[in-house]
């Protein structure tokens, strides 16, 4: 059996789509004040378009309420999509929160540490190393 091609782009396309009306749809619709300011950072749909992973991340708020808040949530914005999306099935929606931001902050602010430690050894090492020539003249002659 000869396997079946899509068109190119169409999953990018979905997934874009999704996260941008989505974003709108928390953003007007739902009332629940568990859910802050929330950003949708990317959505991934299977390829047979069963279900989607929002990754998701707060301003406001605790991250695991808003989670349980928008996977509450889940069936009636499944609901709302389906009104706007054009497509055969529209995912069931399942929301993560995305610790990305949080580790790249974590990881700047090592680079930053490990930074500073090596910057002040090199001045340490450098005044030591000075301490060390002063004591000889500049033409190695002793003076007496």
């Amino acid at each position: 059996m000869a396997k079946k091609r899509g068109v190119p782009g169409r999953n990018l396309r979905i997934n874009d789509q999704i996260q941008r009306d989505l974003s709108e749809l928390i953003q007007r619709e739902v009332k629940d004040p568990r859910i802050g300011l929330v950003t949708l950072q990317s959505v991934e749909v299977t390829p047979d378009y069963a279900h989607a992973k929002v990754f998701y991340t707060t301003l406001t708020g605790d991250p695991k309420a808003t989670g349980e808040a928008l996977n509450e949530a889940a069936g009636y914005l499944r609901n709302l999509l389906f009104k706007r999306l054009h497509i055969h099935t529209v995912p069931t929606l399942h929301f993560h929160f995305d610790q990305s931001i949080e580790r790249a902050i974590e990881m700047a602010r090592l680079i930053d540490t490990a930074n500073a430690t090596r910057a002040k050894d090199e001045a340490d090492e450098g005044v030591a190393d000075e301490g060390t020539h002063g004591d000889k003249e500049s033409d190695g002659k002793s003076v007496d």
